[in-house]
């Protein structure tokens, strides 16, 4: 559990989890300073992410009932801090909730307004897919997997791909790592059912094939630690 003050609560539901290798240097670029590529697996990693975000609170007392509900997608690396903190680097978010694109940039997270939907269906064989549509900008994403709700996936790399506690950023000219804590993510193998993404060609990466991971989470609850100074060596 990350140390108080925690200043959020939230809750990531029905989470679609894709994942490619990446060679080293090709994130290299986008580390802030005093961080560098995590590599597991013999590589370092990109993912695809969509979910639902709710039960937003600010604090563990203030619901945000409208603004803390939407659907989120986002393009993230895998990082480690000369300090040994072990986290991700949003390469962009995309969310529906302009207010909440606006503060978040702010504060130097890489948030854009987009139309963003869930889609799939319900049935013997569920579907769960996401959707985006960047707005005034030519790049979107649609992406959905069937889940084998039947089996666990519980192997060292899908463990290693979610058992992410924090993010690094840049704010105000300095490295900042923001801690989060959440129990291990309920996790399910899945089958890749259709995939036209744009948002990691418009983050500058560029990847080739299907992803090598395909995962789904029914969620997991999220708390949310004061953020801190990451040194630069």
């Amino acid at each position: 559990m990350v140390a108080r003050p925690w200043l959020m609560e939230q809750t990531w539901a029905e989470a679609v989890i894709l994942h490619w290798r990446l060679p080293v240097a090709d994130a290299a670029g986008f580390m802030p300073p005093g961080t560098e590529p995590d590599v597991f697996g013999g590589s370092t990693w990109v993912g695809l992410i969509g979910f639902r975000m709710c039960g937003v609170r600010l604090g563990r007392v203030l619901p945000v009932p409208h603004l803390g509900s939407f659907v989120e997608v986002n393009v993230r690396l895998y990082s480690r801090g000369a300090d040994g903190s072990a986290g991700v680097v949003f390469l962009s978010l995309d969310a529906p909730r302009l207010p909440v694109v606006l503060a978040a940039r702010a504060l130097g997270i890489p948030y854009v307004w987009s139309r963003c939907r869930s889609t799939g269906a319900d049935g013997p064989e569920p579907v769960r897919g996401y959707e985006v549509a960047r707005h005034h900008r030519q790049a979107g994403s649609s992406f959905a997997v069937r889940p084998d709700l039947a089996a666990q996936a519980d192997d060292e790399l899908s463990l290693e791909l979610t058992a992410r506690f924090g993010a690094h950023t840049r704010f105000a000219g300095r490295s900042v790592f923001l801690p989060v804590s959440h129990r291990p993510w309920p996790l399910h193998p899945a089958e890749l059912v259709h995939l036209d993404d744009g948002l990691m060609g418009a983050a500058g990466l560029e990847v080739a094939g299907p992803p090598e991971s395909v995962l789904f989470s029914p969620g997991v609850d999220t708390v949310f630690g004061r953020p801190r100074i990451v040194p630069v060596p």
